[in-house]
């Protein structure tokens, strides 16, 4: 922990931490409905073409967060937290006027990158939340990032749908205006968090690159161990955005209209239970119990998903899935406490690799799993497959989670834990 920060501060901070993340989900969730349309335009209209590039856009933009995730980290332990949230910021607000002006697929895909390349709010903001908040309070701060998620996935492509109605650009202006509005308000109001006492002396590219910061994963066995927990939870998160929409066409036969419903219930639970119950969850039982009651209710939630015969059985599965939500805040508030302020932003980012990593394998994974499983060639017809491996993913990761997930017996443990004798080889800190 840095010195403490006075309580009217911290209260500020995050505030503004959590507008961040919301209107950087909000911005995103505003193009999820028009750019594939985009896309499709500029490939003629043939819609499988656009599929393929539209596919191409979300691996390389994964490629290049997990290049540029750890950089953004190491970047925040030297000079702190404040300058690259801001340019996480900008670089948002840059890369939707890019592609509200973009008169070709080249130029789309430049607006891409240039987010992919600064999109470090995430990350860095994880680092800020550990940096202000006690460590008993980081599970209930990290459950109200994942409010701002739902929350922003609730209202976000709603009203993308209703502005791209009337021109596909507007979502883009829209995203790029909330970017900026939040970079403006940033730049008064957001205090740094990492003292310059805890800052790293020098850039350390040993951790800066993917690997290395992997790596640095290892020099700490419990964070490692949570690692692959973080890697297990979002590679079976993948199945939504991969197969869901298609599994409920194929299965239900809902429409459009009825699967923006059902992402609405699905966001609203998430955010009623990351405002409301994680705080009295992690109260009540601690974080690991916490987590584990987390990926047990995934299990059974994607169970229910994968088996489901009719879309009554599938909403039944959506109020035991949200209590997944209890798992990343409690994961993310054990890996804070196993590690010192000196190397929270390298530690997030290296898990935000971990996140692109799943957002490189996830899609193809599932998207096959789910064509082989409902083609006459297939071993058994089974379209609800790709659930039923994201849950196989999450009891992978409670078993994991059960050997790793530990809670340090005392501050003076925490403090022991993050400073192994091994930390002059981190470059100086």
């Amino acid at each position: 922990m840095t010195e403490p920060v006075p309580h009217g501060a911290r209260k500020a901070a995050l505030i503004f931490i959590f507008v961040t993340v919301l209107i950087d989900i909000l911005a995103f969730g505003l193009i999820i409905p028009v750019l594939p349309h985009l896309v499709k335009q500029f490939v003629g209209g043939d819609t499988a073409k656009a599929a393929y590039w539209v596919g191409v856009f979300g691996t390389m933009f994964a490629l290049v967060q997990f290049v540029c995730a750890p950089i953004q980290g190491t970047l925040s332990d030297r000079f702190g937290r404040r300058p690259v949230i801001l340019l996480s910021c900008l670089g948002l607000g840059v890369d939707f006027i890019f592609m509200a002006v973009a008169n070709s697929l080249p130029w789309l895909f430049v607006g891409r990158m240039i987010s992919a390349l600064t999109s470090a709010s995430f990350t860095t903001a994880n680092a800020y939340i550990a940096d202000v908040t006690p460590p008993d309070k980081r599970a209930q701060a990290f459950g109200m990032i994942g409010a701002a998620f739902g929350l922003g996935f609730i209202v976000g492509p709603v009203v993308g749908a209703q502005l791209g109605a009337i021109d596909l650009r507007w979502p883009f202006w829209g995203a790029a205006l909330l970017a900026l509005c939040n970079f403006a308000y940033g730049w008064f109001v957001l205090p740094e968090s990492l003292a310059p006492e805890h800052r790293t002396h020098r850039f350390d590219w040993a951790h800066a690159n993917p690997l290395g910061s992997l790596k640095l994963l290892k020099r700490y066995p419990q964070v490692f161990g949570l690692a692959a927990v973080v890697l297990l939870i979002n590679l079976a998160h993948y199945v939504y955005p991969s197969v869901f929409v298609l599994y409920a066409d194929y299965r239900y036969h809902w429409g459009l209209q009825m699967v923006g419903y059902v992402l609405g219930m699905v966001g609203i639970c998430s955010v009623i239970v990351n405002v409301l119950l994680v705080k009295r969850a992690v109260a009540a039982w601690g974080e690991r119990r916490t987590l584990m009651i987390g990926l047990s209710c995934g299990i059974v939630g994607f169970a229910i998903y994968g088996l489901a015969p009719t879309g009554a059985w599938f909403l039944a599965g959506i109020p035991i899935m949200a209590i997944w939500a209890f798992s990343m805040p409690a994961t993310q508030a054990l890996v804070t406490r196993q590690v010192g302020p000196e190397v929270q932003g390298r530690i997030q980012g290296a898990l935000s690799s971990l996140v692109s990593l799943a957002g490189i394998a996830g899609p193809a994974i599932y998207t096959s799993v789910f064509a082989l499983f409902i083609t006459p060639r297939a071993p058994m017809h089974a379209p609800g497959a790709p659930f039923l491996l994201a849950g196989a993913l999450l009891l992978a990761a409670l078993l994991v989670a059960w050997r790793f997930a530990r809670t340090p017996a005392s501050a003076g443990a925490e403090r022991e834990v993050a400073l192994p004798p091994a930390t002059s080889e981190l470059g100086a800190d």
